[in-house]
């Protein structure tokens, strides 16, 4: 199994929503090496849900993949924010993968609080000027972040 990070802007999908729902899409991603990254995913692989662009930014809890990547419907959807008119039926470039809830942590684990723990220095999300949407994270690293999480 591997363990990934995945950020989402609560107002379009939270944590919150996720336990609600049960499952959902998780789509819109138009950033290459992001969806590279979750066409790296398996079912059963889970990730940290962080919560991004809202005014308490961070790693809100777990979800986990339960369908693997399939091509992205909303890239063909002239309806949607995240349509691409380059996009066919027959040369979607765009993945969206499908996940559940696994759980939500009693508090959101702040970016200033991970940025802190020298067991995550080497997480994408903490670097300096990475902003994919999609990130793999190690055993160490998820170990590390959900003794935060307790």
């Amino acid at each position: 199994m591997a363990y990934w990070l995945m950020k989402s802007e609560p107002d379009e999908l939270s944590i919150e929503d996720l336990a609600r729902l049960g499952e959902a899409r998780w789509d819109g991603v138009r950033n290459y090496q992001a969806r590279n990254f979750m066409r790296a995913m398996s079912v059963g692989d889970e990730f940290f849900f962080y919560h991004s662009s809202c005014p308490q930014p961070g790693i809100a809890g777990v979800a986990k993949i339960v369908a693997a990547a399939y091509p992205d419907p909303t890239a063909l959807d002239p309806e949607s924010h995240y349509h691409d008119a380059k996009a066919t039926h027959e040369k979607n470039p765009w993945s969206a993968v499908d996940v559940a809830h696994v759980r939500t942590f009693k508090r959101v684990l702040g970016l200033g609080l991970l940025k802190q723990q020298s067991a995550l220095e080497e997480l994408p999300l903490v670097q300096k000027g990475t902003r994919l949407s999609v990130m793999p994270v190690t055993p160490e690293q998820w170990a590390a972040i959900m003794a935060l999480a307790g």
